[in-house]
């Protein structure tokens, strides 16, 4: 399996492919560490709602699902009740499940009952504390589930969060850079300092 695709001069993990919108998530967004409660609300919200779907169609949705959940304020999405549940049905910018659209709302009001900054410290105290492990060479090397992602999961779900399985944390703790799986040789790839680097000059 080809591990890099190589466009615009730029090594990227072969993933991405050839969209340019995907590309651009890739160089910019994917594996940066994300902190807040707000932003990491919403990195939740829409990794729950790409469950069973491609990222790449919840990332062209992405400006209208920031729009409707005006955007994914806990304490405003808390709030939201029955019209909104079926004005977001009728929706067709974004993805209209309603399990999903309830539990974005529900997962919402446990936020809300969280002490400001506690969603950030819960889901970075997951992140490995280990950084030596192998860096993926494609995506046979990529775990879908991990014994952090398992633990968050569990976390979560005994607080009441909903559609937070293992498979989507871990998805989300590559998205918001708890952990860093871009393949090796991809441009975004942090350059590890050599012996020499680390020497002090005399």
């Amino acid at each position: 399996m080809t591990s890099l695709l190589v466009a615009d001069g730029r090594a990227r993990c072969s993933w991405v492919g050839a969209d340019p919108e995907y590309q651009r998530y890739h160089d910019e967004e994917w594996g940066q560490p994300l902190r807040g409660d707000r932003a990491l609300f919403e990195k939740l919200s829409l990794e729950g709602f790409q469950a069973g779907l491609s990222w790449i169609t919840i990332l062209r949705k992405r400006p209208r699902f920031r729009e409707v959940f005006e955007g994914f304020d806990p304490d405003v999405v808390a709030a939201f009740g029955d019209d909104d549940i079926e004005r977001l049905m009728a929706d067709a910018g974004i993805v209209r499940n309603r399990a999903k659209i309830e539990a974005t709302i529900g997962n919402a009001r446990i936020v809300r009952e969280m002490p400001e900054g506690e969603l950030d410290a819960l889901l970075w105290s997951f992140a490995p504390a280990d950084a030596s492990r192998p860096r993926p060479r494609s995506m046979d090397d990529v775990a879908a589930v991990t014994p952090e992602s398992t633990a968050m999961s569990k976390a979560l779900r005994a607080r009441g969060f909903r559609f937070v399985g293992p498979t989507t944390m871990y998805a989300l703790m590559q998205s918001a850079g708890m952990v860093d799986d871009h393949f090796d040789g991809c441009w975004r790839v942090t350059p590890q300092p050599t012996a020499s680097d680390s020497e002090e000059t005399p």
